[in-house]
């Protein structure tokens, strides 16, 4: 499927890991974004982390 024969956007609910990788994904793919968040800031839960698993890298 190329880029011409998609049409539309799309509406992602959720800025957490999840919703931000499916909006690269279908962005990649040529379709319009809309990503949606209900909190001040992206990234959800792994916001509040400290530290990653399983390198333990800091995520600030």
């Amino acid at each position: 499927m190329s880029k011409q024969d998609l049409a539309g956007s799309v509406m992602v609910v959720g800025g957490g890991i999840a919703g931000m990788q499916s909006a690269l994904d279908l962005a990649e793919s040529g379709y319009y974004v809309y990503l949606v968040e209900k909190s001040t800031a992206i990234g959800g839960v792994m916001s509040k982390l400290d530290k990653t698993f399983p390198t333990n890298d800091c995520t600030m």
